[in-house]
Order: structure tokens, then sequence, then C-alpha cells
């Protein structure tokens, strides 16, 4: 047996254990069985706008679901609260769900939910370990936490140097796990995310067909010395690669703040750039979620002379609209 057909036993027997069931097959009934016996009704028709997530072929709303930050779901202790909203995500219709192994208790919550409608969703983690075994480590705890035996997207977490881009694609390093995984059916697709440097971003989809990117990219974004509106998103549609943005409201320091008027501008810009085909935004409660998918339901593109107003007033703000651009 091979070590590839061993890890991927390991895995899908580790999953059934966590779920206190045996096999694979065992575990998509127990989810159906769990879709069956919930009082959650999905919608089955699109309730926003959708579109298709570049080479990925999947189509999706352009609004998802951010499990950190300024949210309950990464919080430990606010396990109700975080029940509650990913409940409140699935009534609306929003089908695109964002974690990763660093989160908290992310994925533990939504492993709590979302199994049950496995097959409507579209589940996204990340792992920062950039060696090979490392990132299969993270792969099989993140499968158990989130109580699935496969990802729509695994993502290379906040990718921010060159040495980190050398050591991922190194001879031993987590690329390999990327492959594997995928030729094994335990991940549909691939990508890569970060926050701090767009060159690098450019650069990793150079070196590797990435299906998605997941980046930072808000209405101030433009005004840094190095936007990643003007670096990343050119290369990603030149190859096709499915653009999410995240960091939308600046953590709502741009909506708080007064620069913009409300999200209907701050995601009404992010969704208007060419090349951008969704976005994540994480709520602080119930309330906030619901507004947020609202104003993604009403979103319509915005012209030329609106976007360029928005610029306007976000180019005296840009530095403390762009701070997440030092973590690394």
């Amino acid at each position: 047996m091979t070590r590839k057909t061993t890890r991927r036993k390991f895995i899908m027997t580790g999953v059934a254990v966590a779920g206190g069931i045996v096999g694979s097959a065992a575990l998509q009934q127990q989810q159906s069985q769990m879709a069956a016996k919930s009082a959650i009704q999905v919608p089955n028709t699109a309730t926003m706008p959708e579109r298709v997530l570049g080479k990925t072929g999947v189509t999706l709303p352009i609004f998802g679901l951010g499990g950190a930050g300024q949210t309950p779901l990464s919080k430990p202790g606010r396990e109700a609260e975080a029940i509650a909203q990913i409940e409140a995500a699935l009534k609306l219709g929003i089908r695109y769900f964002d974690t990763a192994a660093s989160y908290g208790p992310s994925e533990d919550n939504m492993g709590k939910i979302l199994p049950g409608y496995r097959s409507k969703i579209f589940l996204a983690t990340k792992t920062a370990k950039r060696d090979r075994d490392g990132a299969w480590q993270e792969l099989e705890r993140s499968l158990k936490r989130l109580n699935t035996d496969y990802l729509d997207l695994w993502q290379l977490h906040h990718v921010s140097f060159s040495e980190t881009l050398d050591e991922i694609f190194g001879a031993n390093g987590a690329i390999k796990a990327v492959e594997e995984a995928k030729e094994q059916g335990i991940i549909k697709y691939t990508g890569i995310t970060g926050h701090h440097e767009p060159d690098i971003i450019a650069e990793g989809l150079r070196r590797y067909p990435f299906d998605t990117t997941l980046v930072s990219i808000n209405a101030a974004d433009i005004h840094h010395p190095r936007p990643f509106s003007k670096t990343v998103l050119p290369v990603a549609q030149e190859k096709n690669v499915g653009v999410i943005a995240m960091k939308v409201p600046a953590y709502g320091r741009l909506i708080r703040s007064g620069i913009l008027d409300g999200m209907h501008q701050a995601m009404g810009y992010v969704l208007s750039l060419a090349g951008v085909h969704c976005c994540i935004i994480a709520a602080e409660n119930v309330e906030q979620l619901e507004s947020n998918f609202k104003v993604a339901q009403a979103f319509k593109p915005l012209t030329s002379e609106e976007m360029a107003a928005i610029e306007k007033r976000t180019a005296v703000a840009w530095q403390e609209n762009t701070f997440f651009r030092a973590w690394t």
C-alpha cells in the first residue's frame, strides 16, 4: 500500500470516527439524515446575484460568510451565537463559507451545522503550514473539525514573502500535500491567500495554476503604493483565477469613520472591480449578517463615475483602512 493510499484511508477513517460512524459512505448518509431532521429551509434558487468563480466553473453568490474577525464564529465561548449565525446564513441562501485551521473554534462551529447541507454549500478552509507533512496534518484536523470527507477549496494561508513561496514550492513543500489531496479527491480546488504583499500573490499565481486567490481589496486599496487591485487582478484575469475579496469594509472602519456612507458603497465598489467574483465578510451578529445580505441582494455594478467618487472619498484615509497590510 502506498503512502498516498494510506493517507487517504487514514483521513476517511478519522473523519468517520470523529462523527461516530464507520466509513465515508456512512458519513454521507449521516449528513443527509442531519439535513432531513433540520428545520432550516435552504433556498433552492438564487437569493442574490451569482458569478462563476473563474476556472473552477462553480457558480456562487457574490457574498459569502467570513469565519474570522469580528464574529462569534472564531471566538471561544460563543458557540450559541456562532451556530445561530451559520443557520441564518443558510436560510438566506448564502452558500460560500470561509474558515481556516487557525481561526479558533471556527471550523468546529461550522462542523456542527454545515455537514447536513454539504451538497448545497461551497466550503473553504486554509492551512498556514509551509511543509508537506505539516499541511497534511492540518488538512486531517480540518476535515475532522468540519465533519466532512472533502473540501471544495483548500488554500495556502497568508502567503507574504518570496522565501515563503520558495518553501511552499520546494521538494517537501506544502504544494505536495495540495497536489496529493487534489489527486485523491479530498479537495476539489486550490487557492492562495494574502493581505500583505500583492507582488507575492501575483508571483504565486504565475508559478502554480491555483484555481482561486483570496486577497484584501477595498475602496482604499487603490491609494496604497502597492495596491492588490492593480497588481493581482490583471494576473488573475489572464489565468482565469477565481478572485474572492476580503477586508471589504476594513473591519467596519470605512463606514464607522464616515468615509463611506455604508456597506452598499464598500461592497458595491469591490464587486464592481473587473476580475472580482465574490467577497467574504464576517458579521458581528445575525442582524449585521442580514443587513449585509440585503446589500448583496440589491447589488448593481457601479458606474465609472460612482467608482471615481468613492475613490476620491477614500484618498484621505487609505492608510488607516489598509492597516492589515502590515500583517504577515
